[in-house]
């Protein structure tokens, strides 16, 4: 049974900064891709980040120059540094593991992690 464990959410204020972190834990197989995506509400969940099996790494236009990623495929660790945190940053982050080749529904999920950015 597979286990995606994300930790570090919690409320910052604006121009802050935190780190989430995601473990993932069982057999994923064949996965290699990674990421981290984020919610508010009921609506639609957005990626943030995402890392391929050769490292290649993608941001979303509202992370770049602010956050960084990291991650080991090996142990299957995902880091996300987060600076210069905006109201608009508040959102409920989730950790994600997949083949790259899948669609999202198929990718291991964890249950979230919570950034609050207060003012």
């Amino acid at each position: 049974q597979v286990q995606v464990e994300e930790s570090g959410g919690r409320t910052v204020e604006a121009g802050g900064a935190l780190t989430l972190s995601c473990v993932v834990s069982g057999n994923t197989g064949h996965a290699k891709c990674m990421g981290w995506w984020r919610q508010v509400g009921d609506r639609a969940r957005e990626m943030v980040v995402l890392v391929e099996a050769d490292g290649w790494t993608r941001y979303a236009d509202s992370a770049k120059g602010r956050f960084n990623v990291s991650r080991d495929l090996a142990k299957k660790t995902l880091t996300l540094e987060m600076n210069n945190l905006k109201l608009e940053d508040t959102a409920m982050y989730f950790c994600g593991m997949g083949r790259c080749d899948y669609g999202l529904k198929d990718w291991f999920w964890g249950q979230g992690a919570q950034v609050t950015v207060s003012s």
